[in-house]
């Protein structure tokens, strides 16, 4: 009985032993970084799918401004609470008007697109 014992405590023992894997590598962040959000590859596409029908020139069903250029776009970020009204839980409030709320990862890629500094490219 005793063997049996000593052969479990062993083996528990070699076990912990070989399953480390410390090298180098392990100790360097490997992450890679994303890529930055820009106007024409990421934002774009989101506006001209969910916005454009409205905020064409000249802008329809009441819009208030076209979003049909970067300069557009970038304009209503910073002056005219794009992200609040995309993000609003309010149906009076939230565009698209009349809804339904865009998805919260387009949401997230034009907020970050802003954090990312607004790049056109």
């Amino acid at each position: 009985m005793k063997n049996i014992y000593k052969i479990k405590v062993y083996l528990l023992f070699i076990t912990l032993l070989g399953c480390t894997n410390a090298s180098e590598n392990d100790l360097i962040d490997q992450t890679e970084l994303p890529e930055l959000i820009t106007y024409v590859n990421d934002v774009k596409p989101i506006i001209d799918n969910n916005c454009i029908i409205c905020h064409t020139n000249p802008p329809e069903n009441g819009a208030p401004m076209p979003l049909l250029t970067y300069d557009n776009v970038k304009e209503a970020i910073q002056n005219r609470g794009l992200i609040d009204r995309i993000s609003s839980t309010d149906l009076g409030f939230l565009m698209p008007f009349g809804g339904p709320r865009l998805p919260q990862n387009l949401i997230d890629t034009i907020i970050q697109w802003q954090a990312d500094g607004l790049l056109e490219n």
